[in-house]
């Protein structure tokens, strides 16, 4: 039986790699992921047009930005490196050169960020159909900032983060903790949660044991809000369990949280920190705030809030300083990622905001 699903994940792992089908030299060549420093948002990759167009926050010097992140076609070159600088004070070029020998000329763009920006489809109304079949939030992969863990848990039979209908073409996200049955028997897997993430999953890193191996969080982000809005439901499952079946003493809890980050030279430094995990029974749809709390969290805080290993931003400088990125995750059981949970957990959530204060 575990022989039989480690093929099945080694066979889908491999299919999952292959986004650009061709006979021979393969003639794409496409600009996949783009980063530069101090960057705002996601880039917008237009494979039509063949152009790149980025957000930087006011004040910053166009004329030498570091390339921190390029992913090109398979087989493809770029003529830019990562570590290289890049002039976006005018509209720049990057040549991708193609298997088959052709140059695809692309062209890169700037525009100054807003001081208040939002999280991209922050409303969850966008959902695309992937190549598998099933729907991921966002208006299609090449622009999303948001991941879920759907790519692991299909592997399984099971889609624990789907769109929801709220009515009148308002859609949610809905997470649901499922029981994997027999095949989570073998690795010990025996639940999967319903997750939502800014990020996306790397299938080229999928590990059935451990669902965020693959994951890779944040997205780029160059605000300073007070507080994140949200709206939520939320019933916990009958009977919360650790992974290897031993009923626990208390009830599953849905986890929403916001965490801005300055990530620099390879190093992540919390800088504030939104958290609201709840184990209470909200089956209708409510608003909730929570406040952004700037720089190293006390002992007053909840210790999930404040792990041993998070760097923060010392207390005069967070006081100031902008993030880089901003990791926002919700799941249907806050201990999924260890397989403990309440099967039947259910948590949808909607129209995600940042609140400023004038």
């Amino acid at each position: 039986m575990k022989r039989i699903i480690y093929t099945i994940l080694l066979i889908l792992v491999i299919v999952s790699c292959v986004k650009e089908d061709y006979f021979g030299l393969s003639p794409y060549g496409n600009i996949k992921k783009f980063l530069v420093s101090n960057q705002a948002g996601n880039a917008v990759i237009d494979l039509t047009t063949q152009t790149v167009t980025v957000e930087i926050p006011a004040g910053v010097d166009l004329t030498a930005l570091a390339v921190q992140e390029l992913t090109v076609s398979s087989f493809a070159t770029a003529s830019l490196a990562i570590g290289e600088e890049i002039d976006l004070s005018s509209d720049a070029t990057i040549n991708v050169t193609s298997e088959d020998g052709n140059v695809h000329v692309w062209t890169v763009k700037s525009f100054i960020a807003s001081a208040t920006p939002q999280l991209a489809n922050g409303d969850l109304n966008a959902w695309y159909k992937t190549s598998s079949g099933y729907y991921e939030p966002g208006a299609d992969a090449a622009s999303t900032i948001w991941g879920t863990g759907n790519p692991g848990t299909r592997i399984l039979g099971k889609l624990a983060t789907t769109p929801f209908d709220l009515g009148g073409g308002n859609l949610a996200a809905h997470m649901e903790t499922y029981d994997l049955g027999l095949a989570g028997i073998p690795l010990k897997t025996p639940i999967a949660a319903g997750s939502l993430f800014t990020g996306y999953f790397d299938s080229d890193k999928l590990d059935p044991t451990d669902p965020e191996a693959a994951v890779v969080f944040g997205t780029p982000f160059t605000g300073r809000p007070d507080k994140i809005r949200f709206k939520y439901s939320y019933v916990p499952g009958e009977t919360n369990e650790d992974r290897y079946g031993n009923v626990l003493d208390f009830d599953d809890n849905c986890d929403i949280y916001a965490l801005l980050e300055v990530r620099l030279a390879g190093k992540t430094q919390r800088l504030g920190t939104a958290w609201f995990r709840s184990d209470a029974n909200q089956p209708d749809l409510v608003e909730k705030e929570v406040e952004f709390v700037y720089g190293p969290l006390d002992d007053s805080y909840p210790e999930y809030m404040r792990e041993e290993d998070v760097d923060f931003v010392a207390a005069d400088s967070a006081a100031y300083m902008l993030p880089t990125h901003i990791t926002f995750v919700a799941s249907s059981s806050y201990a999924g990622a260890v397989f403990a949970g309440a099967v039947g957990s259910e948590l949808i959530i909607d129209d995600v905001e940042m609140i400023y204060e004038e």
